[in-house]
This record gives structure tokens, sequence and C-alpha cells, in this order.
């Protein structure tokens, strides 16, 4: 390629708008634009990059036994409400009518059309599969931001196991596990595995690939010693034993008047760490009681999940007048009626002397014994850890750190091939249900984890796998005929020997040409000009870190074409 015939309109600043790192640097470099919320054009770099990033999973997903398909992106309502999605997925699906009125969705994700597909597989001897797709999905963001980061509209990888028993589940999930730790060291990403909620997908478990980034939206609790990782979503930690007094026979009331906060109750003589808090939520739209220590905080997802409602909310403070007869600051779960589930989490277990609210504005109840005043409905994990609290596996303090999701892998289970009807006979003839995996990488996510991860204060710094040319040939003065002449031999050669090279044929300042090689970020660059050329010589700069050498004329392009091998491993 010429640079003088390529279209990459670089900017000398990123636009005021742009916050992540990643954004900033993608519109500076000229790979993209935004073309309304959440949905952005690629520009000819950006496509190179993107191709390459999908490129890489294909060929991963290729070796271990993936075959590739293309399926639509508009879906029938009745698929999505076979397997009951077409409610839970609430706003964030894209949903329209045609022009019979005919509800159709744009695709979130494929389960359900694959799930029907599978419904064409009768014998267990076909099994097992994996069927996979890169293909444009559809999520309506109620927030997009941090530009490819949250997008309404991405490309996404998404693969499907498909086997005859869990054990074979087991294996396929192990091997995506793997190609998706090959898939990412050969993007330059350090990705550690977590675990995770599995969330509106279901199933029986699921790991996320996290990158550690500032421009990250989800928490990952690590441990600096051992191999433990989760999400705070699933997250969990050893807590130090407390030792209570046994307390009265029975809660005694006390007033407390204006007193609406933990830590106003604490100053009143009440340790947060003996106090319950009681969050009262909706979910589905019924008022259930969660509670947690009154220096823990509720994690919503964990609610979700063991609850499994769809619409969970915080009740207002007219809902928790009519139902507990008081204001927030004042509820408690002591005397509460059955018709009102109680969750408890498993930190207050066996906890007494405990203080709560009277469900009665300005008075509260010390004393308190979980297990013989509260009826608690089941014993749940619904605490959210903090860092510095002792790992469950080694009991050293854990960190957390904010990261970018750059993958996603799920164990199904059977419940969309049950909701579509995909059955198998298995060897005795028996009809056996086909269980399912889910597996999805983000392709323009990960792009942006590598921006992320990959700049410095001149812009990108792309690893040589995924950068859109892997060389420069920066000629510094185009109408000298010796020095052109040696920039498009050593151009020739590049091309030749497989190196995606660019020669920068511009009439422009060298100042202006090192700029934009620097701030799009391609990994090596050759400058030729007409003194070096007189001594023999090219300058050989290697982008990350900007370290420049002289090189002999003559081993100008067998230099560049070594470097690349190397950097591609």
């Amino acid at each position: 390629m010429r640079w003088s015939r390529l279209f990459t309109p670089t900017l000398r600043d990123a636009p005021a708008d742009a916050d992540a790192v990643s954004h900033k640097m993608l519109i500076r470099g000229g790979f993209m634009r935004q073309l309304h919320s959440g949905h952005y054009s690629m520009l000819p770099l950006g496509w190179k990059v993107h191709e390459k990033v999908a490129q890489i999973v294909r060929e991963e997903m290729n070796l271990i036994g993936g075959q590739e398909f293309l399926l639509p992106a508009m879906h029938p309502k009745s698929l999505w409400e076979a397997s009951g999605r077409w409610a839970t997925m609430g706003d964030e699906m894209f949903r329209l009518e045609d022009r019979s009125g005919n509800e159709v969705g744009l695709g979130m994700t494929h389960e359900e059309v694959f799930a029907n597909i599978a419904t064409e597989i009768n014998s267990y001897k076909t099994l097992p599969q994996i069927w996979y797709q890169i293909q444009w999905k559809f999520r309506d963001e109620p927030r997009p931001k941090a530009g490819l980061l949250r997008v309404r509209e991405f490309a996404m990888k998404d693969s499907y196991s498909l086997d005859v028993d869990f054990d074979g589940l087991d294996r396929n999930f192990d091997l995506h596990h793997e190609a998706y730790l090959e898939i990412f060291r050969r993007l330059d990403l350090d990705a550690m595995p977590v675990e995770a909620s599995s969330g509106a997908m279901g199933g029986a478990g699921s790991i996320e690939f996290m990158v550690a980034s500032p421009a990250g939206e989800d928490d990952v609790v690590r441990c600096p010693n051992c191999d433990y990782r989760a999400n705070v979503e699933r997250a969990t930690s050893a807590l130090d034993a407390i030792a209570d007094d046994a307390g009265p026979d029975a809660p005694e009331r006390f007033p407390t008047p204006g007193i609406r906060t933990i830590a106003a109750l604490e100053e009143a003589g009440a340790p947060a760490v003996s106090q319950i808090k009681t969050m009262v939520m909706v979910v589905d739209g019924a008022v259930t009681l969660a509670l947690v220590r009154g220096d823990h905080q509720l994690n919503m997802q964990k609610l979700q999940d063991f609850t499994g409602g769809i619409n969970i909310r915080p009740a207002t403070p007219e809902e928790t007048v009519e139902h507990l007869g008081a204001n927030p600051g004042s509820l408690g779960a002591v005397g509460v009626n059955d018709e009102i589930r109680i969750l408890a989490d498993e930190a207050l277990h066996g906890r007494t002397n405990l203080t709560t609210g009277a469900n009665e504005d300005d008075w509260h109840w010390r004393g308190v014994n979980i297990a013989r005043d509260v009826n608690v409905a089941e014993w749940v994990d619904l605490r959210e850890v903090a860092a510095g609290e002792a790992c469950p596996k080694c009991n050293t303090p854990i960190e957390i750190v904010r990261c970018i999701e750059a993958g996603h892998i799920f164990k199904l289970g059977t419940q969309y091939a049950e909701a579509m009807g995909a059955h198998v006979l298995d060897a005795d003839g028996n009809k056996r249900t086909i269980v399912m995996g889910s597996y999805g990488i983000g392709v323009g996510r990960n792009m942006a984890a590598i921006a992320e991860t990959h700049h410095d204060d001149k812009g990108l710094v792309w690893p040589v796998s995924v950068a859109p040319y892997e060389a420069v040939v920066t000629v510094m003065k185009v109408d000298d005929e010796a020095t052109m002449a040696a920039a498009e031999q050593i151009y020739a050669d590049l091309l030749a020997a497989g190196v995606d090279a660019i020669i920068d044929d511009r009439d422009a300042r060298a100042g202006v040409k090192f700029a934009d090689s620097e701030v799009i970020g391609i990994p090596f660059r050759l400058t030729v000009g007409p003194r070096g050329i007189k001594d023999g010589n090219v300058e050989f700069t290697v982008r990350d870190g900007m370290v420049t050498t002289d090189v002999a004329l003559a081993d100008a392009a067998q230099t560049v074409i070594d470097a690349v091998a190397v950097a591609k491993g």
C-alpha cells in the first residue's frame, strides 16, 4: 500500500467527548469514526486491525474442530419466546415489526438459532459438534461509552458446543478455555480467567477472561498469593469469626430518634458488624427482604442469580411503608409476616445480640438472635467482598482490580436444546437432550482492549499480530531519485517476503510522517534518506520503546523480515 493513496484521517487531538484511552487513540489514528451513539464506522486501518483480530480467533476455533456458520441477525419473536428470553432480555433487545406485523428482534446472541439448527441432529454418533460464527450483534445499551468497549452494534465470535452428555460439555468447555488463552496470547493481552456469573445466559457455570484496565467496567477479585480469581458478582472471602454475647432472652425495643443510617446507629453504640442491614427489594413484583451485615454491601447480581428474577429493583419508600410500616432507616425483619420472603447473607448465620430496625420510624431492636427472631427463608451468599479481606483459599488479603471483559464461556446445559426440541437417540435408543456450551469473544472490544494496554504518549503500539501494517518504509525525500529507488526496492522485498508493509511516499515533512506512523502504531519503521543512502545505511526504528539503530541498506529488508518473524513467535 502507498500512503499517498491511503485514507487515514489522523487528528492532532482526540475529540473532547472521548474518555477511554482506546477511544481517543482509535479516533486520533484514523481507525474509526462515530456515526451516532454506540455505532462506529470502521475506516480502512480500523477494519484491517479488526479483521486481523477476527482471523486469529477464527484460526484457533478451527484448530479445535470448529465449523464456521453465518446466521441471520434478525430473529423471529417465536424463537426467543420458546426459550423464555423474549421477556427476560427486556429493553436491551432491539425489536421491530415487519410490514406484515410480525415481531422480530435483532440478535444479541444466537443460542436459540443454533439450538434450532441442532434439531436436525438425530443420532449421538454425530456428536460432539463445535459450531461458530463471527457475526454482528445488537444491544440497546442505555449508556454506550468508551468507544468500542460499550457499543450497540458489534462483531462477536460466538461458538456453541453440542454433546450427548455433560462429560462431553466439560471436555469442550476445557477445549475452549485453552483456545481462548492462546487467542489472548496471540493478541498480546494478559487475560486472566475468573469465576463469573452466567446472568441472562443461564447454565451451570461460566468463566470470564479479564484484562486489567482502568477503562473496564468489571471488578475482579484476585489473590496475589494463589490462583483465586473471581468477578465480584461471584467472589467470596474468608471473614474473621465474631464471638457475640448471648444477649437478652428476647429483643429489646429502644428509641432512635433521627437515626437513619448504619453510621449514625454505630455512633449511638451499635457496631456496624453487629447490625443487620435490611434491603427491601422487589423481585418480579414480589417484595423480598435481603439481609446483610451492617458493614457489608448487597451485590445485586448475586441476588438476581439466586432468585432467578428478571426485574429486580429497590422498593420505593411508599412500598416499604405499605409492607413494613416504616421508612428506610428504621427497617428490619423481626416479626415480619410469612408472606414476605426473607433472604439472609451467610455472614449473619449464627449471630446473636444484633441491632436492627423495628419497622417503626425512630425505633430499633437490640439483642436480636437471628435464628430465634427472624424467619429466614434461605441463607445465601449475598454480600460484595471488599479489598483486604482474606482469600477463601489461602487467607492472603485479596485485591480488587478494574478489568475489561475480553471473553466469556458458559456451560449452558440443556435449557436451550430442550426449549427448541433438540434431542438425539443414544447407543441404547433412548432420547437424550443435547447438552450445549456457549463461548463468546467480542472482536471490537478486544481491539479496544489491545489499544488500552498498548500505547504511549505518542500513540498506539500495536502488537505485530494485529497491527494495520507490520512495517512502514518512510521516504525522506521523494523527489530524490536514488532515495526513492532504494525505498521502492526495500518495499518490494518486504512484500515478496509476506510482510504487510506500506511505503510512505507522500511529499510531506519528515516530522509529519514520523508522527503519523507513531500515532497509528506501526511496529517497525525503515527511514530512507539521501544522507543514509550515500553512506549505505537506513534507520531502523522499533515502535515499542522508540529504539532507533542504523542498519546497512543491503540488510534493511531482512532486518524487518526477521523482526516480524520473531514478534509473531
